[in-house]
């Protein structure tokens, strides 16, 4: 009897101590976020993504809710993810994860990026992605021969240029300003012909690679 007296007290003062440590952290100001670093991040500013932060400085490290974070982060266009790191006793560190672009739609007047995600974000202007391709199609159908050009292993950096048409076919330019007229079915077989003589000296002259004939390849 004495033996679980014993016990039962030593647990009531490991408990208490417990929630005394707890509430000390609750209240202790110096557990106050006083500094946010922001690191791996080339395409949003540390400015831009401080000020989505801004509530974070009034906030206990110990009560970080990463939630709040998220959801503030979310409205950043090119944030992919992020990882939290507490640096007790006031600092916190965001290390940023971006959508990267690979092609700029264009739809009119109004141009999006295209991610390596397959998200649509908004355009910014920015020399780093001034050379990306320009899609005028839209995301579904870019999707699709995007994939199959990867597939193909076809030179992508090598397309300036994707163009579709209403018919559901797609022309495709290249840096060398060689225009591939794929057909509307079946344009792997065409791909990868192209890939095959395209380097090859008794082709280099011609611009334009016409494919729309099935099994003829039409050269201008």
């Amino acid at each position: 009897m004495k033996k679980r007296l014993i016990i039962s007290l030593a647990l009531l003062v490991l408990l208490s101590t417990y929630n005394l440590q707890n509430k000390f952290e609750l209240i202790n100001p110096k557990l106050i976020i006083k500094k946010i670093i922001v690191e791996n991040n080339e395409i949003v500013s540390d400015e831009i993504i401080k000020k989505k932060l801004l509530f974070l400085y009034k906030t206990n490290l110990f009560l970080l809710n990463s939630k709040s974070i998220e959801n503030s982060l979310n409205k950043v266009d090119f944030i992919d993810s992020f990882e939290i790191k507490k640096i007790y006793p006031s600092t916190i560190k965001i290390r940023i994860f971006e959508k990267i672009p690979i092609a700029i739609l264009q739809n009119k007047n109004i141009k999006s990026f295209y991610t390596r995600s397959g998200d649509v974000i908004n355009y910014i202007e920015s020399k780093k992605f001034e050379k990306l391709p320009i899609v005028f199609g839209n995301k579904e159908n870019f999707k699709i021969i995007y994939e199959n050009l990867k597939k193909l292993n076809f030179p992508l950096n090598d397309i300036k240029t994707f163009l579709l048409f209403e018919s559901k076919r797609w022309d495709l330019v290249t840096n060398q300003n060689k225009t591939i007229k794929l057909p509307i079915k079946n344009y792997k077989k065409s791909l990868e012909n192209f890939m095959s003589i395209k380097d090859q000296y008794d082709f280099k002259k011609y611009k334009t690679f016409d494919y729309r004939i099935n099994n003829q390849l039409i050269l201008k």
